[in-house]
């Protein structure tokens, strides 16, 4: 029974979160204080002081549920807390971009970030904060939005820094 559950212990963990091109080929570390596997759903729950990493990628929460597509590849990764957190190093640019919110969600195929509920996103010293934010990885591009599910709005507040 061990052996069953660390082989698949081990198969949740080792697929892959996308950042950069190399981070598909490094391992996927996760800690937590506890984790509750569904391997029929495809669906792995670590709770406690969750921090997932691949690479320059960085996945913290209070809990963090990463699922699975048929094919075994991780599909998403969401992580919820007070200030859940996300930290990646996009190719080219000299800081990482760093995020908050009360839920991240990272969709690996489409290779976007939502940050949701008092999100922020601050990346080379600029900063966006609002109810909903989106961040396409490849195109480099924000979306903001206000609007949170069952709250009030949270307005949309920019600052960029002056180009060098």
């Amino acid at each position: 029974m061990k052996a069953l559950i660390y082989t698949a212990l081990a198969a949740v963990c080792l697929v892959p979160l996308y950042a950069t091109a190399d981070n598909h080929q490094q391992p996927v570390e996760v800690e937590a204080d506890r984790l509750d596997l569904d391997q029929r759903a495809g669906t792995a729950v670590y709770t406690g002081d969750v921090e997932v990493r691949q690479g320059d990628m960085l996945i913290k929460g209070d809990t963090v549920e990463i699922q699975r597509n048929e094919a075994g590849e991780l599909s998403r990764a969401t992580a919820l807390g007070e200030r859940a957190y996300l930290r990646q190093q996009p190719e080219n640019q000299e800081g990482p971009l760093e995020g908050w919110g009360r839920r991240v969600i990272y969709h690996v195929a489409e290779r976007r970030v939502e940050l949701i509920d008092q999100a922020e996103i601050i990346q080379q010293g600029d900063r966006f904060t609002g109810g909903r934010l989106e961040y396409f990885i490849d195109r480099e591009v924000v979306q903001a939005r206000s609007d949170v599910e069952n709250q009030e709005p949270q307005r949309i507040r920019m600052t960029l820094q002056p180009e060098e």
